[in-house]
């Protein structure tokens, strides 16, 4: 069997509902309004870093204290139902960001009906136009007044070389269509053939090992290379192969 063959196999293999239980995409699996699963997804894959049953637990805490619609807690929350927040932290994560998140989302929705637009600045139908995208939303992100600089860390942006794996993991979730149920696909304009594969620990590791990966660093320009190479393998969803790489390194320790 050939390299894409063996791929082919593991995205199979691992692109299924039972994929879903333990990984951060349960969290908007819960939810099943567009505006929920928005806001869940995103602040799921931002927090989705350690190990994977904390960062669920830690999204559950969070999203209780907005009694679970996270939607509706933005449009019509109170200045006093935010003093809770203010005792959440995960990682680096803290009260400040958190604080910022809600502030953001509560602006946004009150003026936009689904999170997808914030990600169209400056989109076209070029296949390598998501460097240009995703540095225009972290912009986007914090033009707030008096947004916090210490909560810039927390959105990458190709700006900043980085390879952006929990912003590619999350439209990763919003753009890719299948029928196996675990992505939702329920943005349109993004293409699946447009999005960059998201370079975690895991993702990287095995995809050196495959020699997917020539580029020493791991940053945007490794998170392209490995893109191209999956292009190769199917240029109209390469990103499905993510499953296949992430169950390599996760469940197999390839």
């Amino acid at each position: 069997m050939d390299l894409k063959g063996f791929l082919d196999a593991k995205v199979e293999e691992y692109n299924q509902p039972d994929f879903i239980t333990l990984d951060p995409i349960s969290i908007p699996h819960k939810f099943s309004k567009k505006q929920d699963i928005e806001i869940s997804g995103f602040i799921a894959a931002v927090l989705a870093w350690g190990q994977r049953k904390t960062i669920i637990n830690k999204c559950l805490e969070l999203f209780a204290m907005m009694d679970n619609s996270p939607h509706d807690f933005m449009l019509h929350h109170t200045e006093n139902d935010l003093k809770p927040f203010l005792n959440f932290k995960h990682r680096t994560f803290n009260d400040i960001d958190t604080l910022y998140f809600i502030e953001f989302f509560t602006w946004y929705y009150r003026n936009h009906e689904s999170l997808e637009l914030a990600f169209l600045q400056g989109f076209s139908e070029d296949v390598d136009v998501m460097e240009k995208l995703l540095s225009n939303f972290h912009d986007f992100f914090f033009q707030l007044p008096e947004a916090p600089q210490r909560t810039r860390k927390h959105i990458a942006t190709p700006k900043r070389k980085a390879a952006c794996k929990r912003i590619n993991m999350f439209l990763r979730w919003m753009v890719r269509h299948d029928d196996k149920g675990v992505d939702f696909g329920i943005w349109k304009t993004i293409q699946p053939s447009q999005l960059i594969c998201p370079c975690d620990l895991h993702v990287d590791r095995v995809g050196r090992k495959l020699g997917l990966i020539t580029r020493k660093q791991t940053d945007w320009i490794t998170a392209i290379e490995l893109t191209e190479k999956l292009r190769d393998f199917d240029p109209v969803d390469p990103v499905k192969y993510d499953f296949a790489l992430f169950g390599l390194g996760v469940e197999e320790k390839f």
